[in-house]
């Protein structure tokens, strides 16, 4: 492959892996866990991403099966966590040790 098309692969690795660090810093400050969820999610989706990229570049199109499986997981994942609080809405995932209170809507009670 040319050498201007190897430079557009790695900068598009390079912005995939950048998103990962600003996921993986999202997921450790919270504030909620609706905010980790959604950074996991930029997790799967950025995996497929750079799985696509690797199979261009590596010639293998096996990875694309990878990115298919991980997209999978990935959706999986958030319909896990929707079937958790959406069942009970006024169940509270379990707060981070190291979370920062956050700003839950007040609860009413409903007579």
């Amino acid at each position: 492959m040319s050498d201007s098309f190897d430079t557009v692969c790695a900068a598009i690795a390079f912005v995939l892996l950048l998103t990962l660090v600003a996921g993986l810093l999202r997921v450790w400050r919270g504030p909620a866990a609706e905010d980790r969820m959604l950074a996991a999610q930029l997790f799967g989706t950025t995996g497929v991403g750079i799985m696509l990229v690797l199979s261009v570049v590596l010639r293998e199109p096996a990875l694309r099966n990878v990115a298919l499986v991980l997209a999978v997981l990935a959706v999986l994942a958030v319909v896990a966590f929707v079937g958790r609080v959406g069942a009970d809405p006024a169940s509270e995932l379990p707060e981070m040790p190291n979370q920062r209170p956050s700003q839950h809507r007040e609860d009413h009670d409903v007579a």
